[in-house]
């Protein structure tokens, strides 16, 4: 017994896809127009716009002139790639039709697509300005905007859209309006909305830009839930450990911090960023051999990598490791990295193992970059009394008393030296 139109689609809908499938090719031919329509329809629901396309360009032969048909064989070419096609429909919808506007929504889609933005945004205004109530062109307008790098101008079309309602296409826009909002700094009003998208559905994107606004926003207690609950969902999502343990850093919570660092290195072994963090918090705990080893590996990964470099230079300065500081920084300046943190460092490591004339070049380099840095003048001037260069130290320490006159110190050790010349 041959099944009706109505109960082969439900046959597909209930599972037997193939076997209904086969049976609406077979009941094609017997269609009335209407019923072809229906199938055409449902053919694009399931994702199948090649088969819809062969039933409605029948159709549109037929009734050139019938929107509906025109609409939807314009969403089939689409989804075909067939973007010329589409648009050539698209155009033929009259602006007296009632689906004018939902036309030139679709035509605004195919324009983005192409590139061609400033033709897209012509089309929505337009059809803006014939349903200017529509939620549904808010929304389209908002997600213009901020696709286009706009988060400004895309945040008062979200407004609207949301006031409507919380999705469209599938797409919450209450996430979109708390993105948007983050994207121009306005943290603290991007919290409701977050929270409201979480409440909802707890996904990846949704927790992850509510802890990133929430620390923005000095809000650290709820980021570290964000994020906790984040990892907890995908411990692989590698982008939520570095923010974690800055989350918990800032709640002094220094163990957890690293524990969460060090976990992140596991997971995302080539994030000089975390290496970077894991070192530094490894010092707040007390792990100063640890944090040397981790910061030699942010360091390896990227030699230009100056806090990574500086940070692990300065462990070892604090262990009088001099010649460890030299062979760190010559060996990063191999590959043209240059930080004036670097020949500071070098001329002090040099003057400490006895390489003075290593120590006087790098001194002076860092010189033109220190000129009003007081410790550094003070340190180069004292280098320079050791070298016998008294009227370059009498310069450095008058250099001193410009920036601080009040330096009781240096003005001693200034006229020690000029009576020292003028003997």
């Amino acid at each position: 017994m041959a099944l009706s139109l109505e109960e082969t689609i439900a046959l597909v809908e209930s599972g037997e896809a193939e076997e209904g499938l086969k049976r609406l090719k077979g009941l094609e031919n017997s269609l009335h127009d209407e019923e072809k329509f229906l199938l055409a329809d449902k053919y694009y629901e399931w994702g199948l716009p090649d088969q819809a396309l062969r039933l409605l360009e029948d159709l549109h032969l037929l009734y050139p002139h019938e929107t509906d048909i025109s609409l939807l064989m314009a969403e089939a070419y689409i989804d075909l790639e067939q973007e010329d096609e589409a648009i050539s429909i698209l155009e033929s919808v009259q602006p007296e039709d009632q689906a004018y506007a939902q036309a030139l929504l679709l035509q605004a889609d195919l324009y983005q697509l192409q590139g061609l933005h400033e033709v897209a945004e012509k089309k929505l205004k337009e059809a803006k300005k014939i349903l200017p109530q529509e939620p549904l062109l808010d929304f389209a307008l908002g997600e213009f905007y901020y696709h286009s790098g706009d988060d400004k101008t895309a945040i008062p079309y979200y407004e609207r859209a949301a006031e409507a309602g919380t999705a469209f296409a599938g797409i919450d826009v209450q996430q979109r309006l708390a993105d948007a909002l983050s994207g121009v700094g306005e943290f603290e009003a991007a919290l409701p909305y977050y929270e409201k998208t979480v409440k909802e559905k707890e996904d990846l994107h949704s927790l992850f830009g509510y802890g990133l606004a929430a620390m923005k926003a000095g809000e650290n207690k709820t980021a570290v839930l964000q994020f906790e609950k984040l990892k907890e969902l995908d411990p692989s999502f590698t982008s939520v450990y570095l923010p974690l343990a800055k989350a918990y850093e800032a709640e002094e919570m220094l163990a957890e911090s690293m524990e969460t660092a060090l976990a992140g290195v596991r997971e995302d072994e080539f994030n000089k960023d975390l290496y970077l963090f894991a070192g530094k918090i490894s010092l707040k705990n007390h792990l100063p051999d640890q944090a040397a080893d981790l910061l030699r590996e942010a360091a390896a990964m990227d030699p230009g990598h100056a806090e990574a470099v500086i940070t692990l230079a300065n462990i070892y300065l604090q262990r009088g490791q001099y010649e460890e500081i030299i062979d760190c920084l010559t060996e990063v300046m191999k590959f043209d990295e240059e930080d004036p943190q670097y020949f500071w460092l070098l001329g002090k490591s040099y003057n400490e193992t006895e390489q003075y004339s290593l120590a006087s070049d790098y001194y002076e380099r860092a010189y033109k970059f220190y000129k009003d840095d007081t410790e550094f003048l003070e340190e180069y001037a004292r280098f320079l009394i050791e070298e016998g260069n008294r009227p370059k130290a009498i310069q450095l320490c008058k250099e001193i008393l410009v920036i601080e006159p009040a330096h009781v110190e240096i003005e001693s050790l200034l006229m020690q030296l000029e009576d020292e010349i003028n003997r």
